[in-house]
């Protein structure tokens, strides 16, 4: 913890990595963990985020997603969100890339962050382009109604991105611009196993950066972090107490 806090204080350029890990305290299973989706019997979580079988049975998304991405409005950001958010209004955080699809961070306050995998923040139909708001597919959701375009009556889809289809326009790129600045990666949460995404914290390692990781499970990029910790609510509580205290 305090080679961690050492760390924080001596960098310039400080970035955080974020997986599903982070909103589990928030309610959210996450997706590898003990409890995560994949490890769900009830459900296949491959056919959730595909994109080929949403083209052919988008409820089976919406059904399914509904628990931990529809009903986000009933929960609030964890430590890990409050802190990162805290750490960036101080200036000590540049910036949050996350893999994560929660809109979470940006209800924490944090204000620059790269969502690689895209957001349900909008969805749009696929037919004809028409756009609707995440509170508005929210509602219909909720009710247990399969949305479709009120314009032309096509498939509505999240800005997610779905197995087999490209990142956001630009995202990895403004993510492999933060790695290559920073001098310090903190990920938080994340196994490091969906790539591109996984790549980030590799390539700012290759462009001098100090790596740091706390997550509960090993992950393939271990043996290049100076430090590794297991419990995200002990090191946040920490960093809270030693960063913010007056």
């Amino acid at each position: 913890m305090e080679q961690l806090l050492d760390l924080i204080k001596d960098s310039e350029f400080c970035t955080a990595f974020t997986g599903a890990g982070v909103s589990t305290f928030s309610g959210i299973q996450d997706f590898r963990g003990e409890n995560g989706i994949y490890r769900n019997k009830k459900i296949d979580a491959d056919k959730i985020f595909s994109l080929d079988y949403f083209l052919k049975d988008p409820s089976y998304y919406y059904h399914n997603s509904k628990e931990f991405i529809y009903n986000i409005h009933t929960l609030q950001p964890s430590i890990v969100h409050r802190t990162l958010a805290a750490m960036e209004a101080r200036g000590i955080l540049k910036a949050v890339i996350t893999q994560n699809i929660d809109m979470l961070h940006q209800r924490a306050g944090t204000a620059n962050i790269v969502e690689l995998h895209g957001t349900p923040a909008e969805h749009y139909c696929m037919n004809c382009g028409n756009t609707y708001s995440f509170d508005e597919i929210s509602e219909i959701v909720c009710k247990d109604i399969l949305p479709i375009c009120d314009i032309c009556g096509g498939t509505v889809k999240p800005r997610i991105t779905f197995f087999g289809e490209m990142l956001p326009e630009g995202a990895l790129e403004e993510a492999f611009e933060l790695a290559r600045k920073t001098d310090l990666m903190i990920v938080l949460g994340s196994t490091l196993v969906v790539q591109p995404a996984a790549s980030v914290p590799a390539l700012a390692v290759r462009s001098g950066a100090k790596l740091v990781i706390v997550n509960d499970m090993p992950t393939p990029l271990d043996h290049m972090a100076v430090l590794r910790c297991k419990d995200l609510e002990e090191v946040c509580t920490f960093l809270g107490v030693q960063l913010f205290a007056e």
